[in-house]
């Protein structure tokens, strides 16, 4: 795509917004950018673009922002309800979101990972599996990374996490290898409804070719569902056994990765990857991987190595022989449910933060069969407390370092301590990272 001559409008800034500058601006586009942000919160995106042109207009959305602009790039957090979107709309200007503009610049071919749950682990799995293979790999999307900065480089595969609000403004964008991990309840006050948070995670595999693969979890039956009749050649991961697909012998610790023609046995002895959810992510990785033919000694000494990644179930430390657990990043109750199926229990729960919109039931069961207590803090505490009367002895704080401290005081030696918060983060923290930061050091004090 000729972006020489164009004026693009691109609403907010941030790491996203800044990478659209820069790319637009170095094949000679010119650059308007809004965002509701101040120059003091813009501070360290603005010192970024010091050497770059653009026309800045802060704190308004007015629709006169849409004068002889050719094209508005959203930035993620930016939905498609406000009104600027809207007023593009009926203006008749595309609206692409960062990686839809990627793509139509990118060189090299695409591999994708979406799913609610385990797209980061992933992402970053393949990631290594490339790497270690000799490929000129870039690793990056939602994981943190814009697309975009790929273009500037000279990659022979791109690995990206890509989310639901990414997929929201694409035309044409779709990966050469596609995986979806599931589909649970989450961004339910983005999207609003379950339906289309699934509509938005399809749309990353409409536009594929009969060549090209879709790396789909056969046993989620939303998944499974909404991939039916997708144009590319379908490869799935599960339990079970199959003709054709993935799945694992738990007893045996083998992934089975059976093709047309051939199969193949990885160990997984060594993984290092706590939880049943990672067994899924593994699989799936591994699916893509041996579709894209990198040798099967390479997938094995990547998986004995990948240590995973901070606040995704991480283990923090062992004290009083209780051990205590990180998965900050469980911000979805999909997440939390799948974090608790890796344990055997009991289990002290600390979960809250900023509510999602999403439904809370579905861990009443976890609840009643692994949690011996569950602690809530943060702005959803009562809302959760309330959701969940009645499944497990439950106790209510107002912050974190509370939580842990009342954790520590009711667990017992074989106990393990769990941060999984189902919620966001932002109502105590900068982010999950944060979150999980400030949980370390208390169990660090403990």
């Amino acid at each position: 795509m000729k972006l020489s001559g164009k004026t693009v409008l691109v609403i907010g800034l941030k790491r996203t917004g800044a990478a659209v500058v820069r790319c637009v601006s170095e094949r000679g586009g010119r650059v308007r950018v809004t965002d509701r942000q101040t120059h003091a919160q813009l501070a360290t995106d603005l010192a970024s673009l010091a050497n770059i042109p653009f026309d800045l207009r802060l704190g308004t959305e007015d629709e006169s922002l849409l004068e002889g602009i050719d094209l508005v790039v959203p930035s993620p957090g930016v939905p498609q309800t406000t009104p600027l979107l809207k007023a593009a709309g009926r203006r008749g200007i595309p609206v692409w979101s960062e990686v839809e503009l990627a793509f139509r610049l990118l060189s090299c071919p695409i591999v994708a990972v979406t799913g609610t749950n385990g797209k980061s682990t992933t992402t970053s799995l393949l990631g290594e599996f490339f790497r270690e293979s000799g490929s000129r790999v870039f690793v990056g999307g939602n994981l943190g990374i814009p697309l975009l900065e790929a273009v500037a480089g000279s990659y022979d595969v791109a690995v990206a996490e890509i989310s639901s609000f990414q997929l929201e403004w694409i035309e044409q964008f779709h990966p050469r290898i596609g995986v979806w991990l599931n589909l649970t309840e989450d961004h339910l006050d983005r999207h609003g409804t379950l339906a289309a948070y699934g509509a938005a995670k399809r749309a990353m595999f409409l536009h594929q070719t009969p060549a090209e693969w879709a790396v789909i979890n056969r046993d989620d039956s939303e998944v499974a569902r909404l991939a039916d009749g997708l144009p590319g050649r379908h490869f799935s991961f599960g339990w079970s056994p199959v003709s054709c697909g993935a799945w694992v012998n738990a007893q045996e610790k083998t992934l089975i990765v059976k093709h047309a023609n051939a199969e193949m046995r990885f160990t997984l002895d060594r993984l290092r990857l706590h939880g049943h959810h990672n067994w899924e992510n593994v699989m799936a990785a591994v699916s893509a991987a041996t579709l894209w033919g990198i040798p099967r000694e390479v997938v094995e000494r990547v998986l004995s190595n990948f240590t995973g990644l901070p606040h995704r179930l991480e283990w923090v430390a062992t004290k009083n022989d209780v051990a205590y657990f990180d998965d900050s990043k469980g911000t979805n109750v999909g997440a939390v449910v799948q974090s608790l199926a890796g344990f055997a229990g009991p289990v002290i729960l600390l979960a809250g933060g900023v509510d999602k919109g999403g439904d809370y039931g579905p861990l009443r069961g976890p609840l009643r069969s692994k949690v011996k207590k569950l602690i809530l803090f943060g702005a959803a505490r009562e809302t959760m407390k309330e959701a969940l009367a009645g499944a497990t002895d439950t106790r209510v704080v107002e912050t974190l370092p509370e939580a842990v401290r009342e954790a520590a005081a009711s667990a017992r030696q074989g106990d393990t301590v769990l941060l999984s918060p189902a919620c966001a983060s932002f109502d105590q923290f900068r982010n999950y990272a944060h979150r999980g930061e400030v949980f370390r050091a208390c169990v660090e004090e403990i």
